[in-house]
């Protein structure tokens, strides 16, 4: 830049802070906008309390709240809440237990935001007790039904050629219907959080994240086969990759669980134990589709189990404990990413004779797996 060009850029400069003279911007024009999600609500005996997220630009304050249209006493919202701010609302109720809730949360503005508690039940306290049973109903969602799909790899061993690419289709379709359900799930959790975290790019950014983290761990596994064992342990180290692609999944299914106990939505824990419990079964049986032509050891068999089981034990004490839409969000996009390089490893497996990828049985297969985890998926939200 020449010496007059300098000259001029710092004329400009000094012109515009003599213009501004140290005072600030005009205020955004307009009314304000008002954004204010319910994160949590705890009801102990006489009272709900309720936790609300600011996820606005604006601050916001809480003048009234209604309880199936009947006024009722409010602490809490004396301040506003700043952007990405919380507080904690304590409403004077005296609820009943099993009992149906509307909760209307009427800003200074006169923005009404809604919030629905199905069935009233006391929230149950984070005690030792209270994580105990989330560990025990972790290992009844994820690890028991899945381990019950996998013994049923003797009866999968006497299928020929054609069955196992029927199976294996049957596996992808299983798989790609929990990516799917799991981005859906992901994007509807990350809209409840504040947008300033990501929203809907930590799906993308966890799903990223394990799909290249899993890729790396499959060629690491891949350099240390040799070629004596390369066909036998092509079967083992697919199962191991499908088994922590469901195990990442599994996460996200006990998070889901975890959560709905913590605030004391018990109908809607106990429907998502049953719906996840026979769910799972049908994903022991994707865990042992590759080893049908080998005979694994029984502790390398219950090793994958658990891969693919126990995360939910870990998700569910996440969900009872840290109740983050960011976090859960994240979460899930790992298991989506995950799933996503699994199906990756299994589709050259898929070629028939003629080295087609879909051929008839293979697009039968992926029908028949996309359609069992929907039926078993109604399960859920029966």
């Amino acid at each position: 830049m020449s010496a007059v060009g300098a000259t001029l850029l710092l004329g400009a400069a000094l012109l515009l802070l003599a213009l501004v003279g140290g005072r600030t911007l005009p205020e955004r024009a307009g009314p304000p906008i008002e954004q204010l999600a319910v994160e949590r609500t705890e009801l102990v005996p006489g009272y709900i309390d309720v936790t609300v997220r600011n996820t606005g630009p604006d601050p916001v304050q809480v003048a009234q709240v209604f309880v199936n249209d009947a006024y009722v006493d409010l602490t809490g919202g004396e301040q506003p809440i700043p952007r990405l701010g919380t507080a904690m609302l304590r409403l004077d109720y005296p609820w009943q237990e099993g009992q149906p809730y509307l909760l209307s949360l009427l800003t200074s503005t006169g923005l009404v935001i809604e919030h629905e508690i199905p069935v009233a039940a006391t929230t149950p306290q984070a005690d030792a007790g209270f994580f105990s049973l989330m560990a025990l109903i972790g290992t009844y969602v994820g690890i028991i039904p899945v381990v019950l799909g996998m013994m049923f790899l003797p009866v999968l061993r006497r299928i020929g050629s054609r069955g196992i690419r029927v199976l294996l289709g049957l596996t992808v379709g299983l798989l790609a219907f929990l990516a799917i359900d799991a981005s859906i799930e992901g994007v509807e959790v990350s809209e409840s959080g504040g947008g300033a975290f990501g929203g809907p790019a930590l799906v993308v950014l966890g799903a990223v994240l394990a799909f290249l983290a899993l890729t790396a761990l499959d060629r690491y596994l891949g350099s240390r086969r040799t070629v004596n064992d390369a066909q036998g342990s092509s079967g083992i180290r697919l199962a191991l990759m499908i088994a922590i692609g469901i195990g990442l999944h599994n996460l996200g299914e006990g998070l889901a669980i975890g959560a709905a106990y913590a605030v004391g939505e018990l109908a809607l824990g106990t429907a998502l134990v049953v719906g996840f419990t026979i769910q799972n079964t049908t994903e022991g049986l994707a865990v042992v589709a590759p080893l049908t032509e080998r005979r694994p050891p029984l502790l390398q068999l219950l090793g994958l189990g658990l891969l693919a089981g126990a995360p939910a034990i870990l998700g569910a004490l996440i969900g009872a404990s840290v109740n983050n839409a960011e976090l859960s969000a994240f979460l899930l996009g790992i298991g989506v990413g995950a799933i996503a390089q699994v199906i990756i490893q299994i589709a050259p497996s898929l070629r028939d004779g003629a080295g087609r990828f879909l051929g008839p049985a293979t697009i039968g297969g992926i029908a028949a797996g996309l359609l069992t985890m929907y039926v078993t998926g109604l399960l859920v939200t029966a």
